[in-house]
């Protein structure tokens, strides 16, 4: 399967969950879309609740099913609680820190600056949105690309930086200072019912 590429909105209204993680899709339409969006009262079996809470955090960091599912294989080998280990590991991709930096509004803006050439890592391009940024590495801005419009649009709307990021405003660069705690990340995701979908 390959990535989702359509309107993220409605993907939220059908799992119930802002994608966007600022919840505006919801606010004024507060239930699944479709002619019968409003009238859905079905229960969930738990293979349902498994399949939707995969489903959140697959479209939450926009990941293909092979991508996703290969990441979750890697996060079962490591130290620790797997649920956890997967989203720090979600978390660590180069896509997803530009994101969280402010240089892009949404992932598909930051993925978009990283396959186009305009981010760097300790000074040199890279162009692979899954890159993995381990800490202590610096993430910046290509010199031609300091001034793009997009990204000043971005950062003058940009949210609260997380802890596990410093930003320097002069040099536009940020800094990925250590791993992420697992109550740093979003806590409407249950990682737990992911590890149970992947456990059959």
């Amino acid at each position: 399967m390959s990535r989702y590429t359509g309107p993220t909105w409605k993907v939220s209204r059908r799992l119930g969950f802002s994608l966007s993680e600022t919840g505006k899709e919801l606010r004024k339409r507060p239930y699944p879309p479709g002619q019968h969006g409003q009238n859905q009262r079905r229960k969930q079996s738990n293979y349902g609740l498994q399949l939707q809470e995969k489903q959140k955090l697959r479209f939450l960091y926009g990941l293909s099913e092979k991508q996703f599912r290969n990441l979750f294989q890697e996060a079962t080998k490591m130290q620790g609680i797997t649920g956890e280990n997967f989203m720090i590991l979600l978390e660590s991709r180069l896509d997803n820190l530009v994101f969280r930096l402010g240089f892009a509004r949404t992932r598909a803006g930051a993925r978009q600056l990283v396959t186009h050439g305009h981010i760097t890592v300790d000074g040199k391009k890279v162009d692979i949105p899954s890159y993995r940024v381990s800490i202590g590495e610096i993430i910046g801005l290509k010199e031609k690309s300091r001034n793009l419009v997009v990204v000043e649009d971005a950062l003058e709307v940009r949210p609260n930086l997380p802890e596990y990021l410093s930003f320097d405003e002069n040099a536009r660069t940020g800094e990925f200072i250590r791993l992420p705690r697992r109550d740093e990340l979003n806590p409407d995701i249950n990682e737990a019912e992911i590890v149970e979908f992947y456990s059959k």
